[in-house]
């Protein structure tokens, strides 16, 4: 019987350098990624997200810890695992003089096989000319011949590196519709990026990566279901009134808005901030739930406006 888990890493880690000039890029990764999901890498640049894909496909080693995919280990079977695995890096680096038709066909040869409808179908999706030299093509048309390589096989398990740089609007749509036809086809996409609504759209569920730990992996619909929200109030008369609610419990962030409401972060319960307000005529209450951007900058409030760290910037990202 297939496991559950297509991907598995324990005690996942990589250092570079030693001694005082090392730089940890991953500490201890423990994940599980199931199979037939969409799963969520999440994580601003240099968190640690490529560092971990280049282990996972044996591109780079661990200082120590395991990966599987595929209940294949990721070092000693590595070329089994590049077989049933597609895959988009981040950087996408082709013969420049080369036609995307001729690049697609070698990779085919490679493969053993070459589906040239399927191909023909995907580019047409991506709206991309297969005829044209790699040196060519915008930022975004090579992001979609990516796409298109990684795709083309219909492997088991897709893992892409920022999918969706360099795509417009409609693209980016195109991209989660058939990200999510490949779920529906029970094979499984684990997909690195730092764009929050791109995960929130199409995601099942997601991991929180910072500085190379894991902080947290859940469910996207859950994750949203947090304990604070934002709730805005428009009253008949708002003088004194921001002050006042500063001093609720579980009240943060008062601030006043067109001159005649207040918004504000509630934590807990809503019965302390209802009393406070008793004594002052409500017009409107509103209620927000926090978006995921939001979300995930809790992982990081405690974060210095710019972190000065060019070791992460060369090593992780």
């Amino acid at each position: 019987m297939a496991s559950e888990h297509v991907i598995e890493t324990s005690r996942l880690t990589k250092v570079y350098g030693r001694g005082d000039k090392g730089f940890t890029a991953l500490r201890d990764l423990d994940l599980q990624v199931r199979r037939g999901e969409i799963f969520g890498y999440l994580g601003p640049n240099g968190a640690g997200k490529t560092t971990t894909i280049r282990m996972l496909l044996d591109l780079i080693r661990p200082t120590r810890g395991q990966a599987s995919i595929l209940g294949l280990d990721a070092h000693h079977d590595s070329l089994a695992i590049r077989r049933r695995v597609g895959f988009l890096p981040g950087e996408l680096n082709l013969w420049r003089n080369e036609r995307a038709i001729d690049i697609v066909k070698y990779q085919g040869k490679v493969f053993g096989s070459l589906d040239m409808a399927y191909v023909n179908q995907l580019a047409e999706r991506f709206q991309f000319d297969l005829t044209k030299k790699m040196r060519d093509y915008s930022t975004g048309n090579k992001r979609k011949l990516g796409l298109i390589l990684a795709l083309m096989q219909r492997q088991e398990v897709v893992i892409l590196d920022e999918p969706t740089s360099g795509l417009d609007p409609l693209m980016q749509q195109n991209f989660n519709n058939l990200m999510r036809e490949i779920r529906d086809e029970g094979r499984t996409v684990f997909l690195s990026s730092h764009v929050l609504s791109e995960v929130q759209a199409i995601c099942d569920r997601v991991a929180v990566l910072r500085h190379g730990e894991l902080k947290a992996v859940e469910q996207v619909e859950k994750l949203t279901h947090v304990d604070f929200r934002w709730v805005t109030l428009k009253f008949r008369d708002v003088a004194g009134i921001q002050h006042h609610l500063e001093t609720v419990p579980g009240v943060s962030d008062v601030s006043t808005i067109n001159g005649d409401s207040v918004r504000l972060k509630l934590n807990g319960e809503f019965d302390p901030l209802l009393r406070a307000a008793v004594d002052h005529y409500v017009v409107d209450l509103r209620v927000q739930e926090p978006t995921l951007e939001e979300i995930f900058l809790t992982f990081y409030d405690d974060e210095p406006a710019v972190v000065n760290n060019n070791r992460a910037k060369e090593y992780a990202s």
